[in-house]
């Protein structure tokens, strides 16, 4: 990709009268169309106008592609080719220059920020050309294709004796066209199934959105698990949603159920402020004992401990050993990866 000597000094004299901006910018596009060229003489088989026995193809003009840099844009030129295509693989999609460009365009869009006011961060990032409605749309149809292509994958390659599920409401545009006229903003039901394998890594297995956590959504949701090979699963942790401990029953029979310890903040909505970590601290021995026989004996002993002055708490603490404690059936090394609370609230 060396450059000759006529170029070299025509660019050296460009360079020596230009001030700090227009030195970036020309040392910049110097080197990216050297190196578009290089590659397109590798792809050829000769360089411009070179007669060789490698050639596969013949040049045909070329073709301007303009980049976005923190530079400013900077135009191109692509050759193209009589047969087949050429394209530099500098400027492929997620490896271009301007791809730090396209990350924020789409973390803006996800945030809710308007077009008008992407057009100006864009331009304030050095894109002197700013940014349309229609490529802010073609930018962020990326988004679609990466969640689809992660909410569709198989799961059937690991096994996952642990599921955590769980559901966050957040704001969302719902309805309107594809560059959201007519969109309204409305709460919606984001629910999350989170895998641990037996060696105890953590994956998101899947998410979905709706209108609320009915237990028609959660059912149709587990079974797309299913139905992408989700299998092994042993025990399941979620909180005490009616609708999603029916769909849990419906769609993964004879799998055993731990309430979230999400409990904790239901016991603790029942104690007079001054006696919360008293009360706090005592529910976590019943987690820290180191066998399954000793955690479900712990929780009769706090039980009796804080019934003289909380019964409340003693009740519900016995009415929900079993959902509480399922963990201690399964092997100990395991127990750290499922005691815990679930990982959207632990977030």
């Amino acid at each position: 990709m060396a450059l000759d000597k006529s170029a070299l000094l025509e660019l050296t004299d460009a360079l020596s009268s230009a001030d700090g901006g227009q030195l970036m910018r020309r040392l910049l596009h110097t080197m990216l169309q050297a190196l578009i060229d290089a590659e397109a003489a590798e792809h050829i088989g000769a360089d411009l106008h070179e007669r060789t026995d490698t050639r596969t193809t013949l040049r045909n003009g070329t073709r301007d592609k303009t980049v976005s840099t923190t530079s400013g844009d900077l135009t191109v030129k692509i050759a193209k080719t009589r047969t087949g295509s050429f394209f530099p693989s500098l400027l492929t999609p997620r490896r271009r220059i301007d791809v730090a460009l396209h990350a924020v365009v789409m973390e803006a869009y996800v945030h809710g920020v308007s077009t008008r006011k992407v057009d100006d961060l864009v331009t304030a990032f050095g894109a002197e050309s700013g940014i349309s409605k229609s490529e802010v749309s073609r930018i962020c149809a990326e988004l679609d294709t990466d969640v689809t292509a992660f909410n569709t994958r198989d799961l059937g390659e690991q096994a996952f004796p642990y599921v955590f599920l769980d559901a966050t409401y957040c704001k969302a545009r719902v309805g309107g066209n594809k560059y959201g006229k007519g969109a309204r903003v409305a709460s919606q039901a984001v629910v999350i199934a989170t895998g641990v394998s037996a060696d105890g890594r953590r994956e998101v297995l899947g998410c979905a959105v709706g209108d609320s956590e009915t237990q028609d959504f959660w059912a149709q949701f587990l079974r797309t698990l299913r139905d992408r090979g989700l299998g092994g699963t042993q025990l399941v942790i979620s909180d005490h949603h009616r609708g999603l401990m029916n769909a849990i029953d419906a769609t993964m029979a004879g799998v055993a159920w731990q309430r979230c310890r999400v409990f904790m903040r239901n016991v603790l909505a029942r104690v007079p402020k001054g006696q919360g970590e008293m009360v706090a601290a005592a529910i976590r021995t019943i987690f820290a004992q180191p066998t399954g026989p000793l955690v479900r004996a712990q929780v009769e002993t706090v039980a009796v401990m804080l019934e003289p002055q909380l019964p409340v708490v003693a009740t519900m603490l016995r009415g929900s050993m079993e959902e509480i404690t399922a963990f201690a059936d399964f092997p100990e090394a395991h127990w750290r990866k499922v005691w815990s609370t679930n990982p959207l609230w632990n977030a």
